[in-house]
């Protein structure tokens, strides 16, 4: 059960206190409060643990400081969208960009940062088509312990002052390690904090319950994470609900493919199908990997590459955040040059996803016309 506090209930009034001293003589009941502070509101949420089957929502409603209460229908109980009077938001802002289960937000970049130069290029050409978000991968995780692994901390400051100087707001980029937030948040404050930052967690560390942990608990920055190569959707939910268990609610579920030969010759077997599951069953807004799914520049007899139509699936279906590779010279490309499209091909990738992005607009005009009748 879920009990949502009035706007700015302060934790030092008389009828907070109440509240929670009659929560505190809940038989067998634990709780947990999630305070979120923005810039004019506060919101207060309590999160009851136990049985509390015993108690009605009418009973919890006229507690002092209670707006409302949600009664949890699903194993998620924070990222969960609950079928009884749950409407809790399903977006969030981070940096001046909203990320919500209504948007669409392209992040084309680099899948590993390279030199100056690559990141330069990059995103430059991102500020040439008014995109405000990219990915740059600092800290790459690699089956081959001898393949490389990415420039680190090392390259953070000239990322973080391009990023600025050509008007990039967020940068989705992954730690494998709880140091790496440090080096993050310490590279940001030395160069000026002149853009975001999106934790990733990539596909190996969906299970690194630790770091899911340490992650969470941290609220500087939202966190995208990517579904298990290998388990479940339930089980990759629960990894994000780790996040949020913790207090990081600004998460992001990105699929990226399912690690099977049933998928061959695409690198992993793509999932995008779920993009309306995810939705359904929680409130995160949901990024797709088609880099990552396909693997390769390879194309349809209608010359259409495969990239491009996997991409369109999942926008089609309503996905909310788009994770593509690009890289100036993808021969020279040091991590998954074979699936980097080329700079020359980014407004053609974007017209093209800006049609699939069309097709669902249309596709959910046409469903919510039909109900009205």
């Amino acid at each position: 059960m879920i009990l949502i506090l009035e706007p700015n209930s302060s934790p030092e009034s008389t009828d907070y206190k109440i509240l929670t001293g009659q929560l505190d003589r809940l038989s067998g009941i634990s709780y947990r409060i999630h305070r979120e502070v923005g810039a004019e509101v506060t919101l207060t949420e309590i999160y009851l643990i136990g049985n509390t089957a015993a108690l009605s929502i009418e009973q919890m409603q006229v507690l002092p400081c209670v707006e409302k209460v949600v009664r949890v229908s699903e194993a998620y109980r924070v990222l969960g969208r609950h079928k009884q009077g749950d409407d809790r938001p399903s977006s969030f802002q981070y940096n001046g960009v909203r990320f919500g289960q209504d948007t669409l937000n392209i992040f084309a970049g680099l899948c590993a940062v390279d030199s100056p130069e690559s990141t330069d290029a990059m995103m430059r050409a991102l500020k040439e088509h008014n995109l405000t978000c990219t990915r740059m991968g600092a800290y790459k995780p690699r089956t081959n312990p001898y393949a490389f692994q990415g420039f680190g901390a090392k390259c953070l400051p000239y990322v973080f002052e391009l990023a600025g100087k050509y008007g990039i707001r967020v940068i989705a980029m992954e730690v494998t390690h709880e140091s790496h937030v440090d080096e993050v948040r310490a590279a940001l404050k030395t160069t000026g904090s002149p853009t975001g930052v999106m934790l990733q967690i990539g596909t190996r560390n969906t299970q690194n319950f630790e770091l899911l942990k340490h992650v969470g608990r941290q609220q500087d920055f939202p966190v995208l994470i990517k579904r298990g190569f290998g388990i479940t959707l339930d089980e990759s939910l629960n990894a994000a609900e780790y996040l949020a268990s913790e207090g990081n609610r600004k998460v992001v579920f990105c699929l990226r493919g399912m690690k099977t030969n049933m998928g061959d010759p695409h690198r992993n077997f793509v999932d995008f199908s779920h993009v309306p599951v995810v939705k359904r069953l929680t409130r995160m807004p949901v990024c797709i990997d088609p880099s990552h799914s396909v693997g390769s520049r390879s194309s349809a007899p209608d010359g259409i590459l495969d990239l491009f139509h996997v991409a369109a699936q999942g926008v089609v279906a309503g996905a909310n955040m788009l994770l593509i590779d690009f890289h100036p010279n993808p021969t020279k490309a040091l991590v998954d040059g074979p699936q980097a499209l080329l700079l020359s091909e980014l407004p053609h990738f974007l017209a093209d996803v800006a049609i699939a992005r069309e097709a669902y607009i249309k596709r959910a005009a046409l469903v919510a016309a039909h109900t009205a009748h």
